[in-house]
């Protein structure tokens, strides 16, 4: 049976959504796929700023999509709900059911 969807559950989910609509932090997501990793080693990975990096880890952060933890004088990012994977594999799948539809309709298919 589905949950209700009460108003303030809808907020949240909206702002879960929020939080994944930006790519750099889906581009991050997909960084820390491979394993825990620190701001330095996601900047040189990525190509984004040290400032731009710190921000989205910490708007994923506080939707608690990754974990971090302090190793020396660094923090390590991890993926903290790996459910995100596959929320983002459904939509993939939307994607290329999509892109299908749409070369058939080209005569492409």
């Amino acid at each position: 049976m589905p949950r209700p969807m009460t108003p303030a559950l809808l907020a949240l989910v909206a702002e879960r959504f929020r939080v994944l609509g930006e790519p750099a932090r889906l581009r991050l997501l997909n960084e820390l796929r491979e394993g825990p990793a620190s701001v330095g080693t996601l900047v040189t990975r990525t190509g984004m700023s040290q400032a731009n990096v710190s921000k989205h880890l910490q708007d994923l952060h506080a939707a608690g999509f990754v974990d971090r933890e302090r190793r020396g004088a660094f923090i390590e990012y991890a993926i903290a709900a790996a459910d995100v994977f596959t929320l983002c594999e459904v939509v993939c799948g939307q994607i290329d059911d999509d892109m299908a539809r749409r070369r058939e309709a080209l005569g492409a298919g």
